[in-house]
């Protein structure tokens, strides 16, 4: 059960994560007013940042058995960065502009595909 809580709450992350960066090009293409993407902003974290927690306390659990796997020490590096970025992101994001609020959504992407990558080695 921590297992499948564990991939789901990922997956709801990383497939929120690229849904979200298609949507949003689009709707830029469009010309859709900044409020339109702020909203859709604030829902995906009302979804993603729960997702996140669920997976992080699910793969602490599930640590204890690669304890000794270097992957392991990848995996919780690349998801310290990413929520790190994720949070930074989140708080710093109406001061920024449009150019630098996107290298940090793909620098966050990224990150989480390196995180699926390093969960994937163990």
């Amino acid at each position: 059960m921590v297992r499948w809580l564990h991939l789901v709450s990922a997956s709801v992350w990383v497939g929120g994560l690229i849904t979200l960066g298609a949507l949003v090009a689009a709707v830029r293409r469009e010309g859709v007013d900044r409020s339109v993407l702020q909203a859709m902003a604030r829902m995906f974290s009302r979804v993603s940042w729960p997702a996140m927690g669920v997976a992080v306390l699910t793969g602490a659990w599930m640590a204890i058995d690669h304890i000794d796997e270097p992957a392991l020490a990848v995996k919780v590096a690349t998801v310290a960065v990413t929520v790190g970025l994720a949070a930074y992101h989140q708080f710093a994001a109406r001061n920024q502009s449009a150019r630098t609020r996107g290298i940090l959504q793909g620098l966050i992407l990224l990150s989480s595909l390196g995180i699926v990558a390093a969960a994937i080695a163990l």
